[in-house]
């Protein structure tokens, strides 16, 4: 009898696939009984970075590293679509919603040196958001940060040959990679305000679909926690118009977040706790606390 088969959809990107096999490699040893497949396309994102220059993408534009996997999902092409959910849109298809989310990696950005470098000369940093561009401004007055694009080993090459004097990447991207040894420190989330969703790998679905062979790879906090700070861009207006940096961490029944935004009033920070099945009503008393419509 032959197996049925599970086509995952993803990036061509190394670190997509990596992720994406994270997935797959789960579903296996816990369904023996299927079949997994590897299905890779190139995004719009992948193949026209100019939307990404400075003057274009003053705050990030998400969606474009997205569509044509969920074009796929939607047609039939692929099982499962799997995203870095924080490339994903807040405002998700309701035909395609998010069915299922392993453990989260390491939320916390990374400050990388050159190669053979152990401590930081004054120089340019190459930050690929305005949300750590803004961070760092505040952690280290007086040093220049200007945007880097690529994938993680274009950035690192860029940086080894003298473009930069340093650079800010995700660490779980890093680690899930093998490079975590490039790692010269780590920002936490109360220093660096992560963005919503950093680290988590987000498996999408279409709407009535039975995914139980993603049972063996859910991981009910994580979830929560990404809805969470998703939920703390919706209510900025989804990220469009400011950057916008969230952190939900769970301990036991209680919640805390860590929320970052910037608007015409300036750059601001807060957190909140409390029972962490009230996660995202607090997400949103703590983006109207510091879009100014605390009451509203």
């Amino acid at each position: 009898m032959d197996k049925r088969t599970i086509r995952f959809g993803s990036r061509k990107s190394e670190l997509a696939v990596i992720q994406t096999r994270i997935v797959m490699d789960a579903v296996a040893r816990a369904h023996p009984e299927l079949a997994v497949e590897l299905v890779a396309m190139e995004t719009s994102g992948d193949r026209n970075m100019k939307p990404f220059s400075e003057a274009s993408d003053k705050f990030g534009i998400k969606g474009l590293f997205t569509q044509e996997i969920e074009e796929a999902l939607r047609s039939g092409a692929i099982d499962v679509a799997v995203h870095s959910l924080k490339d994903m849109p807040v405002k998700t298809d309701p035909e395609l919603p998010i069915v299922a989310c392993p453990k989260r990696g390491d939320p916390r950005d990374a400050f990388i040196l050159p190669a053979g470098r152990t401590s930081f000369e004054r120089g340019v940093v190459g930050c690929s958001s305005a949300r750590r561009r803004l961070q760092l401004a505040a952690l280290l007055p007086g040093v220049s940060a200007a945007p880097v694009r690529g994938n993680v080993n274009t950035r690192l090459r860029k940086l080894d040959d003298g473009d930069f004097s340093a650079l800010v990447l995700a660490a779980a991207g890093l680690r899930r990679l093998g490079l975590g040894k490039r790692i010269s420190r780590f920002f936490e989330p109360c220093e660096m305000v992560p963005a919503p969703g950093q680290g988590i790998i987000a498996c999408q679905g279409r709407a009535g679909g039975d995914y139980y062979y993603l049972d063996a790879l859910r991981d009910r906090d994580t979830e929560l926690c990404g809805e969470v700070e998703r939920a703390f861009s919706a209510e900025l207006g989804g990220g469009c118009t400011a950057p916008v940096g969230a952190f939900a961490e769970i301990s036991g029944r209680e919640i805390k977040i860590i929320g970052f935004c910037c608007s015409e009033g300036g750059v601001c920070s807060a957190s909140i706790s409390g029972r962490a099945c009230e996660g995202v009503k607090l997400a949103v008393a703590l983006a109207r606390k510091l879009s100014g419509r605390e009451g509203a």
